[in-house]
């Protein structure tokens, strides 16, 4: 009799497939050692008699594995079938704790990828109850993208279908709040904003109140302070003294601390300051007082500055409202005080200011001051972005790059993409109008140390570092060329003639592509690495809001089972210490492999960045990680060699030199954990507040 159907836990039947049988023994008979591809389809065909002689046309899964466990008892393979057993009662942890946080899953997500699905981004009714699963999340957002295909074609349904398919895969991922809002009252699918901050009290405040609108529906505000008038400076109309812009930074500190984004994400800020601000030394220093704690700061770095700081000459500081100098520094002088803070707490940042406008799409339209909280994507007044990431483990089909595929993902990214711009519901009227005019996108990747590692590319060595242009190279190409195509069938962005384009090209959808973000959350849900960070390290802690998850690399876990490492002495090493490298028993090889950020220089950390800078539209968010005994001047280094590199900023971060950090290594928690029951996922930003 003809097994047609499987009736799975959830009581829907799936059509039967004998490969799953077959592929589910070799993965236990791999594992133990004992057998290959085709004992395990012989073994297969033993199972699928006994349930023909049975007369089952609908067995159900848990059925079909008590089968496989009584024909490996009965072939002699004792080994085998209790990895069988292990693995089943492992994936049964798995969906019970799945149960426990209220999600029913059958796209098979990760235990962490559940747990973060539940507690920020799944549907709930008034009373708290979830009320949508991840299926149906996808499902909404792809439903809701798809409905601007009605605006050029009677393609909705055959897009829902693509997009749904596109993300359940986890072959591409849009930011945060389009999974969050898409299909909601709410309905804001963009990450990034950028603010201004004008000179005026009742300018501030608008800006502040717009703030908090943004944050309420998880977006990210950037701003640069830096028109406001230096403290001590005059204020006419009531002939007192002004306050400065750092006393304005903390009162929009204070205001995020309120707003809590919903009880779902922190709000995040970046702010800015101009170096030739009188104000600028307060501003770098700030962190040290442990203020800002909801804002990522960027000295606004100009090339007189740095032409300056190199020769050691004076730089002038000059009062944005006169525009006149009011003392002069030595450049070389500030610039250590900015390293010797970065070096402290992480911040300030740079962005490269004068780098940024030069690369401005639209210069007509206005000069950019300020970037989104991460700095990946420098932003005019008013202009928001929407971004995705692609998962480059997607792409990895028998030890090489499927070329073709990652050129669909692209094509239909970028799509996906300017169909959420046509959908959203924008804050207020400023943002929709600029953001309807540029049309920008921001195309990522994540996942990137993942396929390193797959490929058994060591992280920062040439051989990656020529891979990483020609991987973000076809991607930039690639989304430029399908961003022609949208141009011409739905017509260019509308401030197309004043953009740098005009007379270059005929048309174009989006004056921007491609960004590289930190896909800090997405990358849960993804299983894969952090955008294009190397791997922090093979078993950590990550602290999220509400709580902490313990983290084991899959990649690792893969590598290391077909190896026979996954030993308890050896995994309990790998968790005490975080790395791979000075555990004994692990192969050379495998130890250039799975090097960890700290492990890696930071020359190399900047070269992978800016090698992907130069084929990205955007800017990168890519942390240069550093040992705790790294030196001042190391940081200096750095950002030099960023800026001759032409990045459009940089930021550094000295392990534990923050009083609260987003990854913590495994050392102090190894005692209590029971390898069978951590995570396996992985994201490596390291600034406090990105979550992209």
């Amino acid at each position: 009799m003809e097994i047609k159907f499987v009736k799975k836990r959830d009581g829907k039947l799936q059509e039967f497939s004998d490969k799953k049988i077959t592929t589910a023994i070799y993965k236990a008979l791999k594992a133990t050692k004992k057998g290959g591809f085709p004992l395990a389809k012989k073994l297969s065909i033993e199972v699928i008699d006994v349930l023909k002689k049975e007369k089952y046309i609908c067995p159900s899964v848990e059925h079909i594995q008590d089968i496989v466990e009584k024909i490996l008892m009965k072939n002699n393979l004792p080994e085998v079938a209790r990895s069988y057993i292990v693995y089943r009662e492992k994936r049964k942890q798995i969906r019970e704790s799945k149960e426990i946080f209220g999600v029913q899953d059958r796209l098979k997500l990760s235990l962490n990828a559940s747990g973060i699905l539940k507690k920020r981004y799944l549907l709930r009714d008034e009373s708290g109850k979830i009320v949508e699963n991840p299926e149906q999340m996808f499902n909404r957002v792809a439903k809701t993208i798809a409905e601007a295909e009605k605006n050029w074609s009677n393609s909705v349904s055959e897009y829902q279908e693509k997009f749904y398919e596109l993300m359940q895969s986890l072959q591409f991922l849009p930011n945060s709040p389009t999974l969050m809002n898409a299909g909601t009252k709410l309905g804001q699918l963009s990450a990034c904003f950028v603010l201004p901050v004008p000179d005026s009290i009742e300018g501030i405040f608008e800006t502040l109140k717009n703030m908090a609108l943004i944050h309420q529906s998880g977006g990210g505000t950037g701003f640069s302070f830096s028109s406001i008038r230096p403290e001590g400076d005059i204020v006419r109309s009531t002939m007192g003294r002004a306050s400065g812009p750092i006393s304005f930074l903390e009162i929009y500190d204070s205001a995020t601390d309120v707003v809590k984004q919903g009880g779902r994400r922190r709000g995040a800020n970046m702010g800015v300051l101009r170096v030739d601000h009188p104000d600028i030394i307060e501003f770098v220093t700030s962190k040290r007082k442990n203020i800002l704690t909801n804002f990522n700061i960027s000295v606004a770095i100009t090339d007189r500055f740095m032409k300056k700081a190199i020769a050691r000459e004076k730089f002038d500081l000059i009062n944005p409202r006169t525009g006149k100098p009011v003392k002069s520094i030595p450049a070389d002088e500030l610039f250590d005080i900015i390293c010797q803070c970065a070096w402290e707490t992480g911040d300030p940042g740079l962005i490269f200011i004068d780098e940024i406008n030069r690369k401005n799409p639209t210069p007509e339209i206005g000069s950019i001051e300020s970037t989104n909280p991460c700095g990946e994507q420098p932003l005019l007044n008013y202009e928001s972005c929407n971004l995705g990431s692609i998962n480059l483990t997607k792409i990895i089909e028998k030890n090489t790059i499927n070329w073709e595929k990652l050129k669909e993902i692209v094509q239909l990214s970028v799509r996906f993409l300017d169909d959420v711009i046509e959908v959203n519901k924008y804050p207020f009227e400023q943002i929709r109008n600029i953001t309807l005019g540029n049309r920008k996108i921001g195309l990522g990747v994540m996942g990137w140390a993942d396929m390193l590692a797959e490929l058994e590319i060591e992280y920062g060595s040439k051989e990656s570092i020529k891979l990483a242009g020609e991987i973000m190279g076809f991607i930039n190409k690639t989304a430029f060329e399908y961003s022609v195509k949208l141009g011409r069938e739905r017509g260019s962005f509308p401030n197309f003639s004043k953009s740098i384009y005009t007379n270059k090209i005929d048309c174009l959808r989006n004056c921007t592509r491609t960004t590289i973000a930190p896909t800090g959350t997405i990358s849960i849900i993804a299983n894969c690495s952090s955008g294009i960070e190397p791997f922090f390290a093979i078993a950590y802690i990550r602290r999220i809001s509400g709580g902490s998850m313990f983290e084991v690399n899959p990649i690792w876990e893969k590598k290391a089972d077909s190896l026979n490492l996954l030993k308890p002495k050896i995994m309990a090493e790998i968790i005490k210490k975080g790395s791979v490298n000075n555990v004994k028993g692990i192969p050379e090889k495998m130890k250039k492999i799975f090097r960890t950020a700290l492990e890696i220089k930071p020359e190399l950390h900047l070269l992978m960045q800016a090698t992907f800078q130069k084929y990205t539209d955007n800017a990168v968010s890519k942390t240069i990680n550093l040992a705790e005994d790294a030196s001042i001047k190391q940081v200096k280094n750095i950002f030099t060699s960023a800026y001759k590199l032409r990045c459009k900023g940089t930021t550094v971060f000295r392990y534990g030199s923050k009083p609260s950090q987003v990854l913590y290594l495994g050392e102090d928690f190894a005692e209590d954990i029971d390898y069978l029951s951590l995570g396996e996922e992985f994201a490596g930003c390291s600034r406090t507040t990105c979550d992209f």
